[in-house]
């Protein structure tokens, strides 16, 4: 039997970028809150600039568990399902730590696809088999929980509209802001300012893309050095915002929250009429209850759904918050496959910086052109950056040149090393009937608990976003020079991803949503679900600021309403 602990009022499962900064918002209001993380304290002395540990083994350290834990992949339910990566982060800021830092707020259409699509293309203009709804809140609902977040953590970059004023350097399509950046963007490189001289040629408008990474001495850290190992790595002078040495420390600081690391959590457990009681975890070779007035659910979008799913009960014999049978629907990634690869004809001066270090064109993202004359909605953020290391450079495509081996190939890396890049193209994706995530009957992980099985695959909608966009990259790069471009066919499965969303929707509707407008689940009051598994729609854009504004939002709204949450 598990020992039970000392009840506390609110406890949250994961300690990522969901979850650290819930926690400030509660602890605040003089809430307790015990947080429970599967992975322990990271120091400057695991942030070494090592390509080979970073990249390419993984941080050992903190991947261990998520590496038993991967997700099984097929694209549809009469594929047998074959092992897949894992991108989570076990550790106190989970991906944060070690993520590229693209900090990007949604777009205003994003929150209003069915609505917004109707009222300009007509009703049939939703693809075939797509779950798609409009969110419960809007643009301006979330705007203020961005800022909150934003000036926190840290955020740099260039605001487009900052109350109606728009700036070209920054991103004239962007929703409304009240404010500025609490920071300048980080700056550009050689390579970047030559695609922003191509993209204005081309009468496009480039800017700066927005980064969780400190640009001048804020709240006592330092600003980033530019020394180009954060991609996958974390940073040794805490330039990058994860929750790990802002919002975390800070509530910390409260004396209001506790942080058990090295903490599985195996169930949420209810009683008898369906509510929340609290958690068991694994710590050790010790389970614990760890009894709780709230429940946080603040794990990676497949940890929210495998654990809701696991966690059955009299209440809830199909995984909790699940008799309307939701749980794992409406999944979705962003359809990042399908690069473009760009060769130059002289070096791009692009060594080392940091992913985050780029420069976007959102021309083409959301519904910011006209689809009528075209065979989808949405759209793509086109992005460069500067980030090359060694290992990365001897990995590149050669064009078909010449062999992909012996000492022709050695002579092409050698001479090519700086003279190519790849676009990282972000799409819109949209939810569809048969796309969900289960458990895997068959593949369990250490503890015998069974591993989510993702069963899922690309609609012509994200195929034709793909074509689309690739095009575009593709006369981006030969208007910087480019002679040669090579453009990857699209994928079909969709499979483990480091932006995944759905899983457990939100939405005023409790037959197609998991959870309330608010982020605390139909059937269960006093459970609340924090992070991307919320988010119905995609956007072209990385989830994380948008995953924190939202947890913000949350945990206000509980702070807010404790009494009647609580019941």
């Amino acid at each position: 039997m598990p020992k039970t602990l000392a009840k506390t009022d609110v406890v949250i499962v994961g300690m990522g970028a969901a979850g650290g900064v819930a926690a400030l918002p509660l602890t605040n209001a003089g809430l307790k809150v015990i947080g429970l993380e599967a992975g322990g304290w990271l120091s400057p002395r695991d942030f070494a600039p090592d390509e080979l540990r970073n990249s390419s083994r993984n941080w050992p350290q903190s991947a261990q568990k998520a590496a038993t834990e991967a997700p099984t992949v097929r694209a549809t339910a009469e594929d047998r399902a074959n092992q897949g990566g894992h991108p989570m982060m076990n550790a106190v800021g989970g991906t944060t730590m070690h993520y590229w830092a693209q900090s990007w707020r949604l777009n205003p259409w994003d929150f209003n696809v069915v609505s917004a699509t109707k009222e300009r293309y007509g009703g049939d203009r939703l693809p075939a088999g797509t779950t798609v709804e409009d969110w419960p809140i809007s643009y301006d609902d979330l705007e203020p929980y961005y800022e909150k977040v934003e000036v926190t953590v840290g955020i740099s970059g260039q605001a487009g509209n900052v109350q109606g004023r728009i700036n070209k350097h920054g991103n004239i399509f962007e929703g409304e802001r009240k404010s500025e950046y609490p920071m300048a963007a980080l700056r550009s490189s050689p390579f970047t300012d030559m695609m922003s001289a191509a993209a204005l040629k081309l009468d496009w408008n480039p800017f700066q893309g927005p980064a969780a990474i400190t640009t001048e001495l804020y709240d006592g850290r330092a600003p980033c050095q530019y020394h180009g190992f954060c991609n996958k790595g974390g940073c040794h002078v805490q330039a990058k915002s994860s929750t790990a040495v802002t919002s975390i420390p800070k509530a910390i600081d409260t004396g209001n929250l506790e942080v058990v690391t090295f903490a599985r959590v195996t169930n949420i457990v209810t009683d008898n009429n369906g509510k929340v009681t609290g958690v068991d975890y694994i710590k050790g070779n010790e389970t614990f209850f760890q009894p709780a007035d709230v429940v946080l659910l603040a794990s990676y979008a497949y940890e929210n759904v495998r654990l809701l799913q696991l966690s059955k009960s009299r209440a809830f014999p199909n995984g909790l918050a699940n008799n309307a049978g939701q749980v794992g629907r409406h999944y979705l990634t962003h359809h990042q496959g399908s690069p473009v690869l760009a060769l130059f004809p002289t070096d791009l001066h692009n060594w080392y910086g940091l992913p985050a270090q780029g420069v976007a064109i959102d021309e083409w993202a959301d519904d910011n052109f006209d689809h009528s004359d075209l065979d989808f909605i949405g759209g793509a953020n086109l992005w460069v950056h500067t980030d090359r290391k060694p290992m990365s450079a001897a990995k590149m495509s050669t064009f078909g040149e010449v062999r992909s081996w012996g000492s022709d190939w050695k002579a092409f890396i050698m001479k090519n090393a700086d003279r190519t890049n790849y676009a990282y193209i972000q799409k819109t994706t949209l939810p569809y009937e048969n796309n969900y995530l289960d458990l895997d009957p068959v593949v369990k992980d250490l503890l015998g608990f069974p591993v989510t099985r993702i069963t899922a695959r690309y609609g012509d909608n994200e195929k034709r976003i793909t074509a689309f966009s690739q095009e575009k990259m593709e006369q981006w790069y030969l208007e910087a020079g480019a002679i040669k471009v090579v453009k990857s066919p699209p994928g079909n499965a969709m499979g483990a991803s480091t932006h995944a969303y759905g899983g457990s929707r939100m939405g005023d509707n409790s037959e197609t949503n998991v959870v309330d407008r608010w982020g605390f689940a139909h059937e269960a009051p006093n459970l609340g679900i924090l992070g991307a598994s919320v988010m119905g729609t995609s956007g072209a854009r990385n989830p994380t600021l948008t995953v924190q504004a939202l947890s913000w939002r949350t945990a206000e709204y509980l702070a807010n309403n404790w009494r009647s949450i609580v019941g």
